[in-house]
């Protein structure tokens, strides 16, 4: 897929996305609307957002698409499953709280394949964070344009003092106001968040508050998560957007409120959807076919797209000694899983005191990163909580210690909940779920240049997903969706046919005089 950058020009792909008038347009190759002819095939092994995206783009253009997910259910990290509460009500258990930001711009359009109002969505008031120290900061009154978010931000934060903005060093921010993909790795992929930070002398309770909030959402201590991660993300959400930092929520559970519809979208246009079903191997066929093996055998397609987590990918590169060449299987054996990450929800038999946010980001609570006050705005969960007079509330626990003991973690984040909400204390557990994961990518410190990009050594097989490095401003949920359409266009453009138009958030610093400011004494 051939990126032009631009904005202007006619046709609704140049409509604005969002409030900010300086989001980037990059288009794809010119080429036909849909293939011609006898369509070729796809097969897209894994059914999280990547390859969602990827399967959607291709099938539209009418390919024959096969999407292959090891799942009973799509989704993937934002996936759910049905489970049954003691009193044998049904309900649904997710893999956590996911926010649905307003500069998701390519996310937001294969969702709207379904629902163009985005009425499945609704926003949250805020986005409180809170110190065990008593410090809470809140996004409510910030104004979304930088610089203003950024000074407003510091102004109105308790966790900013006089004395606190004396011992700042200003010179080593410098490179998050000019936040370019390449240029920022350049600098800052060999420094770990943590050091970062600390070269930055920001007050303990504002780093934690503005700060590793925000670096433990990559599911990363920030000693092991790349400097150049965590600025790009700071960029994508604060200094170089001003679509803000207030997010939306699916207004149902996940698979009814997103992919059970964008299933229906996939069969209305011919694809095909396997789920439970887990991909061996990608051999090659004949006349520069590809094979895709599993249980019930190979089948043979014209293209792949590999939209798998870290394991996945390196367990199929595993079993595929003819997939790629030694340098890129090399790069793909060396990625590596974030630490594993723990999510609770908990039905309790009555609610949360009135005023309680729906989401609250946490930090000096032991391992709890979040709170999540589900009956507050998820359909199933409120229809519950009315029913019974309780409430449904999810916890996190992002970066969990890799040799830690379950049952010991759970009761630690009921523990820490009881001391963010003390009213829980006197609440009954009438049902608890947990999932225990570790399929999240690690940025490493060093590890830019190791990530796969979209394209490999072989022109019919592409990657996707939120561990593929795509040189945009793009990350999380908004990563995986972009990579997916881009996997996508790159496939159709050697079918001649045009790809999807994406949209991302500035791909540089907003503002000219503090972009040399910034390249002047920045690294210093």
């Amino acid at each position: 897929m051939v990126i032009r950058r631009g904005g202007g020009g006619p046709g609704s792909e140049d409509r604005l996305p969002g409030r900010d008038r300086r989001a980037r347009v990059l288009r794809p190759a010119a080429g036909r609307e849909r293939v011609v002819g006898d369509p070729p095939s796809v097969a897209v092994v894994g059914g999280g957002i990547a390859g969602l995206a990827a399967a959607t783009a291709l099938a539209e253009r009418g390919v024959r698409v096969v999407l292959h997910e090891r799942e009973p259910v799509l989704g993937g990290r934002v996936g759910g499953r049905t489970i049954a509460l003691p009193d044998g009500t049904p309900a649904t258990m997710s893999r956590g709280f996911h926010a649905f930001f307003r500069q998701y711009y390519n996310l937001r359009s294969l969702l709207r394949r379904c629902d163009p109002g985005l009425g499945m969505l609704t926003g949250l008031p805020d986005y409180p964070l809170r110190h065990s120290s008593g410090l809470c900061d809140s996004f409510r009154r910030v104004p979304r344009t930088p610089p203003f978010s950024a000074l407003a931000f510091v102004a109105l934060s308790p966790s900013f003092g006089l004395r606190d903005l004396a011992t700042l060093r200003p010179s080593a921010a410098l490179p998050l106001l000019d936040v370019r993909t390449g240029p920022v790795h350049e600098r800052l992929d060999h420094v770990s968040a943590h050091d970062f930070l600390d070269s930055l002398r920001f007050p303990a309770a504002a780093r934690h508050l503005a700060f590793e909030v925000f670096s433990r959402s990559f599911f990363a201590d920030p000693r092991e998560l790349s400097a150049a991660e965590m600025a790009l993300m700071f960029h994508i959400y604060f200094l170089g957007s001003s679509e803000g930092l207030l997010f939306d929520v699916p207004r149902e559970p996940f698979p009814r409120a997103l992919w059970d519809p964008l299933a229906a979208h996939l069969a209305r246009h011919g694809a095909e959807v396997r789920t439970s079903t887990s991909v061996e191997a990608v051999r090659p066929g004949p006349s520069g076919s590809h094979l895709v093996v599993d249980a019930a055998g190979a089948r043979s397609y014209d293209a792949v797209v590999l939209a798998l987590d870290v394991a996945g990918l390196q367990g199929v590169v595993r079993r595929s000694p003819d997939l790629g060449d030694p340098a890129w299987r090399a790069r793909v054996a060396r990625l590596r899983n974030a630490p594993p990450f723990l999510v609770s929800r908990l039905w309790l038999d009555r609610p949360v005191a009135s005023g309680r946010p729906g989401f609250l980001g946490t930090s000096g609570y032991g391992s709890l990163d979040n709170v999540s006050v589900l009956s507050h705005w998820e359909g199933e969960a409120a229809r519950w909580a009315a029913r019974t007079g309780g409430s449904v509330v999810e916890l996190h626990a992002y970066a969990v210690p890799s040799g830690a003991v379950r049952e010991v973690e759970e009761k630690r984040l009921v523990d820490q909940l009881h001391r963010v909400y003390p009213e829980t204390r006197r609440a009954r557990v009438v049902a608890a779920r947990h999932e225990w994961r570790a399929d999240c990518p690690l940025f490493t410190v060093g590890g830019y240049r190791d990530r796969p990009t979209v394209r490999t050594p072989d022109p019919g097989v592409v990657v996707a997903g939120d561990l593929v490095r795509t040189d945009l401003p793009v990350a999380l949920m908004e990563r995986a969706a972009t990579s997916g359409f881009l996997a996508a266009g790159a496939l159709l453009e050697r079918w001649g046919v045009r790809g999807e138009t994406l949209w991302t958030v500035p791909d540089r610093g907003r503002s000219a005089p503090l972009r040399a400011l910034a390249r002047r004494f920045g690294a210093r």
